[in-house]
């Protein structure tokens, strides 16, 4: 039996190797994290993970993943159950939060703290729903191909007119992490979307799922479920969307859970439009 006084908490940043405490954590609140993420975020900032120790044991976590110098996305917003209401998450949250500077800072927050995340100066941008459910029988459409390494500079120049800000680090290792399958679309040389599935705890993940149109989106869905038919896929969608949202009620899957996006001021202008899946609720 540990303290629970919050005098007691210490809080430092976290490295790659405490990653399986927090993505445990994360799999107990039913988040379904990836099971190969914490390399690709680590790689974006090493320095924005934090946990909180009392006597040595982890009780309590946060990340603050800073992108350039205008904007950090918060997630892993965590603490033990049977160390609940003592204040540890909240002098966590201060204590990394530090580490955003003056950057805007953004999160998918869920529902029972979206009131909490008001309170700490966040606004709502747009609900975000889970979609999930079993992959349904397709063939891989015509137009769409595997990404490969001389892929990267074009899906980094694409990822960063559709995010508030530029993410080469994580973007290197999330295409190729292991597990990983990444798939582009292209007209004419031009590339008009790509996605990424990659296995979770309870489904596979897709995310991004970033595309020019409509029927893009659809052609990048079916070549990464193509080969998942009859596993169970999730997908989160910004619910402004209306056709990302369209195309999952189409695929058979159903809302399973929801996230509010809540900025603490302006990002930057970005294709919104683009986005029928997020690409992970705890980086952006």
């Amino acid at each position: 039996m540990i303290s629970a006084a919050p005098q007691d908490l210490v809080v430092t940043q976290a490295t790659l190797a405490d990653w399986p405490v927090i993505s445990e954590w994360a799999a107990a609140e039913g988040w379904n994290p990836g099971l190969s993420d914490g390399p690709a975020f680590f790689a974006q900032d090493p320095d924005g993970f934090f946990l909180g120790r009392i006597d040595g044991e982890p009780v309590s976590a946060v990340s603050v993943v800073n992108y350039g110098p205008a904007y950090s996305f918060l997630g892993c917003y965590l603490v033990r159950p049977d160390l609940r209401g003592h204040g540890h998450g909240l002098t966590t949250w201060k204590t990394a939060l530090a580490h955003a500077g003056n950057r805007t800072v953004g999160l998918d927050g869920v529902v029972a703290q979206q009131d909490n995340y008001r309170r700490s100066g966040f606004e709502p941008a747009y609900r975000t729903i889970r979609f999930s459910g079993t992959a349904p029988e397709a063939e891989a459409p015509a137009g769409v191909r595997p990404a490969g390494p001389a892929d990267l500079a074009a899906v980094t120049a694409y990822d960063s007119a559709c995010q508030p800000a530029d993410r080469p680090r994580f973007l290197a290792e999330w295409l190729t992490g292991p597990g990983h399958r990444a798939v582009v679309r292209e007209d004419g040389g031009r590339l008009t979307g790509y996605g990424v599935i990659r296995p979770g705890r309870d489904a596979l993940r897709i995310g991004p799922l970033f595309a020019d149109t409509a029927e893009d989106a659809r052609a990048l869905f079916a070549a990464l479920t193509a080969a998942a038919a009859g596993r169970e896929v999730a997908v989160d969608v910004p619910e402004p969307n209306k056709a990302g949202v369209a195309l999952a009620e189409q695929a058979g899957l159903r809302p399973s859970f929801e996230t509010a996006r809540m900025y603490t001021g302006p990002v930057r202008e970005h294709a919104r439009e683009r986005v029928f899946g997020v690409t992970t609720l705890e980086l952006g």
